[in-house]
């Protein structure tokens, strides 16, 4: 009797879970212009600062081992961090893409489908580089290999839907 009781619990547990998933990304605006809304707030500057070589060679210098590791480890949480919304950017970029797509204009069409096939790189992009980022949090002594192609990635993907947003606009003008 208290398997079964066991089984209900994960079973709810499991449902919980799963509804949780399929409503959490209801909250980003949807299609191009909050696509474009969360390019405006990932600061890929201070990205690009937390996995520079060059400032971990720096920190490396400038701190004791211990003290390098303790840096590193948090630096590497606050880049995944960023990684994460990347992701979830490039989710977006993916729908604003199959949507524009859909549009009778075959300039805005084909730059949906660059988004979509961008967006999708993207995200492939980030979970590599989640993956790089938690090693880096279990072994922060290891070398960093630089996250170049994820930055490339994202501001290529950005260029493009802010190509598609002009296009659409002078679209309605």
């Amino acid at each position: 009797m208290i398997t079964a009781w066991i089984f209900v619990a994960i079973a709810l547990f499991a449902l919980a879970l799963l509804t949780y998933f399929a409503t959490r990304n209801r909250t980003h605006p949807a299609g191009i212009d909050g696509a474009i809304s969360m390019i405006r707030s990932i600061d890929m500057e201070a990205f690009r600062n937390l996995v520079d070589p060059a400032e971990e060679e720096f920190l490396r210098c400038a701190l004791s081992a211990k003290e390098f590791r303790v840096v590193k480890r948090k630096r590497a949480w606050a880049a995944l961090a960023y990684v994460r919304c990347a992701g979830r950017a490039a989710v977006l970029f993916a729908s604003a893409g199959q949507a524009a797509q859909r549009n009778s204009d075959p300039q805005i069409a084909d730059s949906g489908m660059q988004i979509a096939h961008r967006a999708l790189r993207l995200r492939l992009h980030t979970l590599q580089a989640s993956l790089r980022l938690l090693g880096q949090v279990v072994l922060p002594g290891n070398g960093n290999r630089p996250l170049v192609s994820l930055i490339d990635e994202y501001e290529k993907t950005a260029q493009t839907l802010l190509r598609l947003g002009r296009l659409r606009n002078e679209q309605h003008v």
